[in-house]
């Protein structure tokens, strides 16, 4: 069963606002959660951000993180962040968009 995908308005913008070649890379990874949403590693708590129910997946060699939930009763995949790990970037903007 595939997923349908849906981006937070920001998220969207995060991707927008990448190079052509990471954009490639996540957009890559964005196909295999639709597929498989369970893919990706199960979040809890990092650097004293509660991200438990959520879910990070890699791209770019683990460069960029996508953060998102599976809202399974609507069969969706929601995608909160898309940023570097660098000081918890990607973590900060997710947590403000929940």
């Amino acid at each position: 069963m595939s997923y349908k995908v849906n981006f937070h308005e920001d998220a969207k913008r995060d991707l927008d606002s990448m190079d052509g070649r990471v954009k490639k890379l996540v957009l890559k990874q964005i196909v295999k959660i639709k597929d498989n949403p369970y893919l990706g590693v199960i979040l809890g708590n990092i650097g004293g951000m509660d991200l438990t129910g959520y879910r990070k997946t890699y791209a770019d060699n683990k460069k960029i993180r996508i953060v998102y939930k599976i809202i399974k009763e609507k069969v969706i995949v929601y995608i909160f962040a898309i940023g570097k790990r660098e000081k918890e970037e990607v973590y900060k903007k997710a947590l403000k968009r929940f």
